[in-house]
């Protein structure tokens, strides 16, 4: 009996479909979870990125009568490209579902760094008058659009590559990019205002984390031309299943996995909240309500991202061993319990060591809640909705409760002038991804059978 050989390109990354056995991943597995995962690194740079240089975006693009209309409107802006999220996540879901994962992929890197690169060259409402912000709210839509589908697309392509019994580990390592991108972000802004003038920074010296952020896209477009399709799409495209599926049928099959989208958008909203406030908000508010230095944000921030990026995976094999959902919930359930005492112990008399230890913690909860989010997500979906189904859940639910919350937040503040605001906004968030995972108890069943038959139950026909 001849076998053939898996090929890999200069790059490390498999051009065969095979699934891999449950070993250790080979430098080909290796090769193609970094460049499945390099987009949402890219996400998450540039999303810390302009939340950490809020204040800079504010005065460029966004002048105002008072600092605090300012900063909403940056803030807007930053929403509006979660709003095109969903949009995205439909129109590339639907691309990968039907065309393959490996192309959209590569579309939605080319997207991203695009739109970084707008944010970046853009000059300022000094120059180009009402134009400026115009470019920044079309360069967050180019964003949203993209990165829509980035989070599904490249969560699904890692968890339909695992071998069995794995699958969130293999997921958890999407999250461990978003670490990698918090990181990253906190780095390099902390290392410009260590090295340039307050002025000089304040004039450009902010706009080059985007350029960077360009720069990285197109060393992943090259990256994700050269992936496979992975083989549970392969196998979906054989049969006829991929090509069928399309717009015609998506409110049937949505109706038909109203329950699987409902759990899902449990699933991240938390999540979202802790992420966009604790990792995204933490420098206004730091700033602003604690007053404490701007780069006491950045070194938590980044402290953060080296506990996120260490524990992710740890997250992910718990949930392997113990189940996913179980894990999760558990989290979820011990953070609405600590979160009034944390910010209350925050805002009491804050300092470094508070601050550090504050964030640490959020940061502690948020992977064990939102670690097994990839797989999780794409097990709640059979193969041939899997990339549109998860997009319309994570962003739906990144839209109404990370991407709104800074804006959200700040305008509650400025009204009600309580430090205590966030506590009360995630507790609410927190209570209500309970109740809406308590009534989901049908589509986490069918998501842990999916996943414990190693995709069988995946191959079942949607909307029937």
């Amino acid at each position: 009996m001849s076998s053939k050989r898996s090929r890999a390109t200069p790059t490390g990354m498999a051009r065969r479909s095979d699934r891999p056995g449950p070993h250790a991943p080979t430098p080909a597995t290796a090769g193609t979870i970094i460049a499945s995962v390099v987009g949402n690194g890219l996400e998450w740079f540039d999303f810390i990125g302009y939340t950490l240089l809020a204040g800079s975006v504010a005065r460029a693009f966004f002048p105002a009568s008072g600092p605090n209309t300012a900063l909403i409107l940056t803030f807007a802006a930053f929403a509006v490209g979660f709003a095109a999220r969903p949009v995205g996540g439909v129109l590339l879901g639907l691309y990968a579902d039907r065309r393959g994962r490996r192309r959209a992929l590569a579309l939605m890197m080319g997207m991203m760094a695009l739109g970084s690169l707008l944010v970046a060259l853009t000059p300022g409402y000094d120059r180009l008058g009402l134009a400026a912000p115009i470019l920044v709210v079309v360069a967050r839509i180019l964003q949203g659009l993209s990165v829509g589908a980035e989070f599904a697309g490249s969560a699904t392509y890692l968890v339909e590559f695992a071998p069995p019994g794995r699958r969130m580990l293999y997921g958890s390592l999407q999250m461990c990019a978003q670490g990698v991108g918090i990181l990253a972000a906190s780095l390099v802004i902390l290392a410009l205002e260590t090295a340039l003038p307050a002025d000089t920074m304040a004039a450009w010296g902010w706009r080059l984390p985007f350029a960077a952020g360009a720069v990285i896209g197109p060393v992943g477009l090259y990256m994700r031309r050269h992936l496979a399709d992975s083989p549970e799409f392969a196998a979906a495209r054989r049969d006829g299943r991929a090509e069928r599926f399309g717009l015609k049928r998506l409110a049937t099959a949505l109706r038909a996995e109203f329950p699987a989208l409902l759990c899902g958008l449990g699933l991240v909203a938390v999540g979202a909240s802790i992420s966009y406030l604790w990792q995204g908000y933490l420098a206004v508010y730091v700033v602003r309500e604690l007053h404490l230095p701007h780069r006491d944000a950045l070194v938590v921030a980044a402290s953060a991202g080296i506990l996120a990026i260490c524990l992710y995976p740890v997250a992910g094999w718990l949930g392997d061993r113990i189940g996913a959902f179980r894990l999760s919930i558990s989290a979820i359930a011990a953070f609405a319990v600590v979160t009034w005492p944390l910010y209350a112990w925050l805002t009491t008399a804050p300092t470094f060591g508070r601050l550090m230890m504050a964030e640490l913690t959020a940061t502690f909860f948020l992977v064990f809640i939102a670690g097994c989010h990839p797989g999780q997500l794409a097990m709640l979906f059979p193969v041939s909705l899997r990339t549109t189904g998860v997009a319309l859940a994570y962003n739906t639910a990144v839209l109404l409760f990370g991407g709104l919350a800074p804006m959200t937040v700040s305008w509650l503040l400025a009204t009600t002038g309580a430090p205590m605001v966030p506590a009360f906004y995630q507790i609410a968030v927190a209570l209500l991804s309970l109740g809406l995972l308590a009534l989901s108890g049908g589509a986490i069943r069918a998501a842990n059978a999916r996943t414990a038959a190693g995709s069988v139950a995946a191959h079942r026909p949607v909307g029937r």
